[in-house]
C-alpha cells in the first residue's frame, strides 16, 4: 500500500494531514505517535471510510477507491463493541456472514480465528460478557475472518491493563508477515522486537520512518528509557 501526497481536513481551515507519504510494505509496522497526531484518520482514509482532500492510495498496482479500499483492507476501530446476545462465536461469524462468506463458511473460519486470538474456550460465551481485554480480541478476530491483504488496528492496546497488553501483543505477534499489518499507539512501551518498522506521525506529518533498531539510536546510548527520549526527540509542537 503506497500513500501519495495525501491530505485531509476535517473543516476548511483544519488541516489534520499534510501531504503524507507513506509505502506499507510487507509484515509489521508501528505507527507512533500522540493523541490528535492524524493515526486515525490515516487509517480512516486508508480503510475507504474517508476519502482524501488530495493525494492518492494505492493497492498493488493501481490507484484504490474507497470501495476498493473497504473490500481488501481490515480496519480494526479503537472501540470494539459486543453484539447484544450474540455469543463470541456467533459474533465472529456474523461479521463474516457480512463480507459475504456462506453461513457454514463464516462459522468454520469464525472457529479458527477465535483459537487464533486464544479465545477457543470462550467461544460459546456471550460477547458482552467477556473482558475488555478479550473483546479487543474477538476484535481481531472479526477484521482477520475477511482475510484482508492489509489490517489496520488502531490503537489496539488502549486502556488495557499490563497483563492484557501483553497478551493482545503475544497474539499480534503470531500473525503472518504475508500481508501488511500496522498498528497505531501512542504507547512507547508497545514497541516490540515483533515490529519490522516504525513511523511517527506528529502534527500530522511523518517525522520518522526507520527500523526500530534506528528508531532507538535517536536517544543516547545511556538513556534509561531510549524509546521514550527517542520519541520525544522527534515531537512537533501542535
Amino acid at each position: 500500500m503506497i500513500i501519495e501526497n495525501v491530505a485531509y481536513s476535517y473543516r476548511r481551515h483544519h488541516e489534520v494531514l499534510h501531504g503524507v507519504s507513506i509505502e506499507f510494505a510487507l509484515g509489521k509496522t508501528a505507527l507512533l505517535g500522540p493523541n490528535g497526531a492524524g493515526k486515525s484518520t490515516l487509517f480512516s482514509l486508508c480503510s475507504g471510510a474517508s476519502a482524501p482532500r488530495s493525494g492518492r492510495i494505492i493497492l498493488g498496482t493501481a490507484e484504490a477507491s474507497p470501495r476498493t479500499l473497504r473490500r481488501r483492507v481490515g480496519l480494526m476501530a479503537q472501540t470494539v463493541r459486543a453484539m447484544a446476545g450474540l455469543t463470541v462465536r456467533e459474533q465472529v461469524a456474523y461479521c463474516g456472514w457480512l463480507m459475504g462468506l456462506s453461513t457454514r463458511e463464516a462459522v468454520a473460519r469464525a472457529d479458527k480465528m477465535i483459537a487464533d486470538v486464544d479465545l477457543a474456550d470462550k467461544a460459546d460465551d456471550r460477547a458482552s460478557r467477556i473482558s475488555g481485554g478479550q473483546l479487543r480480541r474477538v476484535g481481531l478476530a472479526q477484521v482477520l475472518i475477511g482475510q484482508p491483504e492489509v489490517l489496520l488496528l488502531d490503537e489496539p492496546t488502549a486502556g488495557l491493563d499490563p497483563a492484557q497488553r501483553m497478551r493482545f501483543r503475544e497474539v499480534l505477534e503470531r500473525i503472518p508477515d504475508n500481508r501488511v499489518t500496522v498498528v497505531s499507539t501512542h504507547q512507547v512501551d508497545d514497541l516490540t522486537d515483533g515490529y519490522d518498522r516504525v513511523i511517527v506521525l506528529s502534527a500530522g506529518r511523518i517525522v520518522f520512518d526507520g527500523s526500530p533498531e534506528e528508531f532507538l539510536d535517536l536517544a543516547p546510548e545511556d538513556a534509561p528509557h531510549r524509546a521514550e527520549a527517542a520519541y520525544l526527540s522527534l515531537m512537533v509542537d501542535e
